[in-house]
């Protein structure tokens, strides 16, 4: 596995700055030979060299600038969370120990991390008490029912998180180099952006990126916005927040949506012109979970005219089965007007009259800060911008 083994990384980006393997070997307290070594293995891992060899030292070749840089975001990262709770552990630490201490820190369970891992149990207890054995202290609480990690192990675990998730891309950069796709972009994919964005821009993705893997993960924005911090999902794109609830992260707007209220084709209201509010609240709705921007704009609308909400709520994020269950002419649907348009266009539900002052609705991306795109990750950024 290349970026597999941490020291080596380290004497890497010694080399990388010193020009010299003299001066990268007292600079990491190891011998010439061990440096040389490290250097060979790495690049027979990465299948390319890193280095241009002469007579007046080691220089970077492209390749090797572009993992340098990888590999400096990722040891800053890793170090800076290191150095707040022991500096040893940035030379004792391995890179298995910390995907121990990751597993567990999501398990909170020592048995379910190594399953997670495909280890054995003892091999995840032995690379948490050696962390913890560095550190000078325990960064789990241990409990008959599991383990809770203390406030240090999960910035590290964090930390670690988003470390190899640099060392990933530098994976995915070297092979890119080389003509070849390696890797996957995750998307983190909100109900407006499967329907309306997603597909167009994947489709202009694929013409010139017919073998990248994409995987697209559907969710809570929550869920999302952990797993984006967390380095396990590259981009969000969605209904944008008008606070962000921390401040790792940056929204960027593509364009404004506006709501619409969604009845039956046949539905009895949709010849009346102009609909009260009052007839709106006697009927019964399907309208998304509570937090979401379309329900607090969908509830705005009755608590602005002095109103209590309807009584019979259904709540999916689904348009499928709103446009299914306001067939009967009963049930009413409030949703992202982008979200339901080919329904709308093809007659399969009306759009009502919008009652009171329809509120624009931010969607765009939502990125970790700081974060430096692969050109594979870049070309999906640009075709989800060119696909508004």
């Amino acid at each position: 596995m290349l970026v597999g083994n941490l020291r080596h990384l380290r004497v890497f980006l010694a080399v990388a700055e010193c020009g010299s393997i003299t001066q990268a070997a007292v600079r990491c307290f190891v011998s010439q030979p061990a440096v040389t070594q490290a250097i060979a293995r790495l690049e027979a891992e990465a299948d390319t060299a890193l280095f241009l060899r002469t007579r007046h030292g080691l220089f970077a070749t492209e390749a090797g600038t572009l993992f340098q840089n990888r590999v400096a975001r990722a040891l800053d990262r890793l170090d800076g969370a290191m150095s707040d709770i022991a500096p040893r552990l940035a030379v004792t630490a391995t890179r298995p120990q910390l995907a121990a201490l990751i597993a567990t820190v999501e398990a909170q369970n020592f048995t379910l991390a190594a399953q997670r891992l495909g280890i054995a149990q003892p091999t995840v207890h032995r690379a948490i008490t050696t962390i913890e054995a560095s550190v000078g202290r325990a960064l789990f609480q241990r409990s008959p029912v599991g383990v809770a990690p203390t406030r240090q192990a999960l910035a590290l675990a964090l930390a670690a998180q988003l470390a190899f998730a640099e060392l990933d891309q530098a994976v995915a950069e070297l092979a890119d180099l080389q003509g070849r796709e390696v890797g996957e972009i995750v998307i983190g994919s909100l109900p407006l952006a499967r329907s309306h964005i997603l597909p167009q821009a994947l489709a202009r993705f694929r013409t010139s990126r017919p073998r990248q893997t994409i995987r697209i993960v559907d969710g809570l924005y929550s869920d999302l916005l952990a797993g984006l911090r967390q380095g396990g999902i590259d981009l969000v794109l969605g209904a944008l927040r008008e606070s962000l609830p921390v401040d790792d992260v940056v929204q960027e707007r593509l364009f404004d949506d506006m709501l619409a209220v969604l009845a039956g084709p046949d539905d009895p209201l949709v010849a009346t012109g102009t609909v009260a509010i009052e007839a709106l609240r006697a009927r019964p709705w399907l309208v998304p979970r509570q937090g979401t921007p379309t329900r607090n704009q969908f509830e705005s609308l009755f608590t602005r005219a002095g109103l209590d909400l309807p009584e019979s709520i259904i709540e999916t994020g689904s348009v499928i089965l709103m446009r299914e269950m306001v067939s009967d002419g009963r049930h009413l649907a409030c949703v992202s007007k982008a979200q339901a348009a080919r329904e709308i266009e093809r007659g399969i539900v009306a759009e009502l009259p919008f009652p009171g002052i329809a509120v624009p609705r931010p969607i765009g991306l939502t990125l970790r800060a700081g974060w430096q795109p692969t050109p594979a990750q870049q070309a999906m950024l640009d075709a989800i911008r060119a696909a508004i």
